[in-house]
């Protein structure tokens, strides 16, 4: 959004040090301009802000329908930086080695603290981040994705504009039979921070989760999933301001289109629970 440009520019710096083949680098700006980049990088400027599905969809079809002119991209957000220089070739041999790998999420990890937020493992047991395992849901600002996953499932949600358009992504890739890996030694270094400081948080986080539900879930699996998320919510005790907008996205969620509505199959389900992550939470 052109608000942080001196940690974008250390983003590409640690992209230009990786090793192997030099990546090709897109950086969209979503609804501002984009200057003062290195050469070399291409750029996309959007009219106006499309929200964060929106954008990344922007910067895959900038390599093509569904990103077909390449094999993998990774998205990063701009606020972030490669720790190691190593990260874009372990991303090259995980792919080579499981052709059915879809989407790989990255470890994010406090620059200063080197702590992983208990919120950026991907899987129910979190208490371990430094153990690598599939998983059934990945970080937006820190992956790799096989660009024959969008082909196949189609791109980012982009009505969700913030909130939840990865596990869509995520269910719909699994359900086609693709793996999601979470791996620990591939780190984006990025700020600790609090996913409350955007002012739209509580009413795209709930009516989100209602669309994503709407969206995915075999019909008898929508009250229960849903059910459990009101329950969570209330038990976590926010704030009124908080629970006032929260529930108002929850009821904008069954109230207004979600898109298309593709259940998964029963097996995926089954999958999903094999995982640790039954999709009812």
């Amino acid at each position: 959004m052109g608000n942080r440009p001196d940690e974008l520019r250390a983003l590409l710096d640690s992209v230009a040090k990786q090793e192997g083949d030099p990546v090709e680098v897109v950086v969209v700006g979503n609804g501002s301009p984009v200057s003062g980049l290195p050469e070399g990088v291409r750029t996309v400027e959007l009219p106006e802000n499309l929200g964060i599905p929106g954008g990344r969809n922007a910067g895959i079809e900038a390599f093509g329908p569904a990103g077909r002119d390449v094999d993998v991209l990774l998205f990063l957000d701009d606020d972030g930086l490669l720790a190691g220089h190593d990260t874009a070739e372990l991303c090259r041999e995980a792919f080579a080695a499981d052709p059915r790998l879809g989407i790989i999420s990255f470890r994010i990890a406090d620059p200063e603290t080197g702590v992983t937020q208990r919120r950026h493992v991907p899987r129910l047991r979190a208490s371990d981040p430094l153990r690598s395992s599939r998983v059934t849901t990945f970080l937006g600002g820190a992956n790799a994705v096989r660009t024959q996953v969008f082909a196949e499932v189609g791109l980012l949600p982009e009505d969700f504009f913030y909130a939840h358009e990865e596990t869509d992504l995520a269910w719909r890739a699994l359900d086609a039979g693709w793996h999601i890996e979470y791996r620990a030694d591939m780190v984006l270094h990025h700020p600790t921070t609090a996913p409350s400081r955007h002012a739209v948080y509580h009413r795209m986080i709930a009516r989100n989760r209602v669309w994503l539900a709407r969206r995915n879930l075999p019909a008898p699996l929508v009250p229960v999933y849903l059910g459990a998320w009101v329950l969570l919510t209330l038990v976590r005790r926010p704030t009124r301001a908080a629970l006032k907008a929260w529930f108002g996205g929850f009821r904008e969620g069954w109230t207004t289109p979600c898109g298309p509505r593709r259940p998964m199959k029963w097996r995926t389900v089954w999958r999903l629970t094999r995982l640790g992550r039954p999709p009812v939470i």
